[in-house]
């Protein structure tokens, strides 16, 4: 595709305004959710490495790479371009400037909007910007196409999402519950003590779920920790909640 960028390039990211002097072609992504978008707006063929986490697609360059505590020696080894974190509390923006390696910190998106926006910077780094902004455009489109499929109600269905078994869970105001926002559901731990000052992601009590009753259960934690619908029934109290009789879980 005709290029898009004009380099060098500087993009306002989350560790700052970062300068990309070339077009890169040797991506080294520490992020699963980069390493998609990459591969989505069509820049797979200029990541050279990918970290240990980033498990799609499988025809990625896969390594051994630890995001969580990366290893300046090692990625200094891969002779990368452009570098792609997902936060940076090492200080690896730092370490890799002595090499003039460029890194650029995308975290966690709060928001579609703020994903979206991650798209724009991803295209405007390598050079695909156009093809950023088509598959934010297909993304909406999916959206739209299924909140408009998604049944209509006169009041928000309510939800738990746990987190993991010690139920941490997440408000309306996260990421995931915006996106479930869009469907009409309404998260019951918005209502609990320390909602706000959790960050979104209050601690509740079996208790106060069994009270909330709420009409869907979202597991996060059965692949890391076992659970499953019958493991939730036999919860103590549980298995007259309206999600698990409805077969909601």
């Amino acid at each position: 595709s005709a290029s898009t960028t004009t380099y060098p390039e500087q993009i306002a990211a989350a560790n700052g305004t970062i300068t990309i002097p070339a077009r890169p072609t040797a991506i080294l992504s520490l992020s699963p959710t980069a390493t998609e978008m990459l591969y989505a707006i069509g820049a797979g063929t200029q990541v050279k490495a990918v970290d240990s986490y980033s498990d799609y697609p499988k025809n990625a360059p896969h390594t051994k790479l630890n995001a969580l505590t990366p290893n300046v020696e090692a990625i200094v080894a891969y002779k990368p371009d452009l570098v792609i974190v997902a936060g940076d509390t090492t200080g690896l923006t730092a370490e890799l400037a002595k090499f003039g390696i460029p890194v650029l910190s995308d975290p966690a998106a709060t928001s579609l909007s703020q994903e979206y926006q991650q798209f724009y910077e991803l295209g405007q780094a390598t050079d695909h910007l156009a093809q950023a902004k088509a598959e934010v455009t297909k993304i909406r489109g999916q959206i739209k196409e299924i909140v408009a499929a998604a049944p209509k109600h006169t009041k928000p269905i309510t939800y738990y999402f746990e987190l993991e078994q010690t139920f941490y869970s997440e408000t309306s105001s996260t990421f995931i519950g915006q996106v479930l926002g869009l469907l009409g559901m309404k998260s019951i731990a918005d209502a609990a003590k320390g909602a706000a000052s959790s960050g979104g992601y209050p601690q509740l009590s079996a208790e106060f779920i069994i009270r909330s009753n709420p009409d869907y259960i979202y597991l996060a934690d059965t692949k890391c920790c076992g659970q499953n619908a019958k493991k939730v029934a036999e919860r103590p109290g549980w298995s007259v909640l309206t999600a698990v009789k409805d077969g909601h879980v």
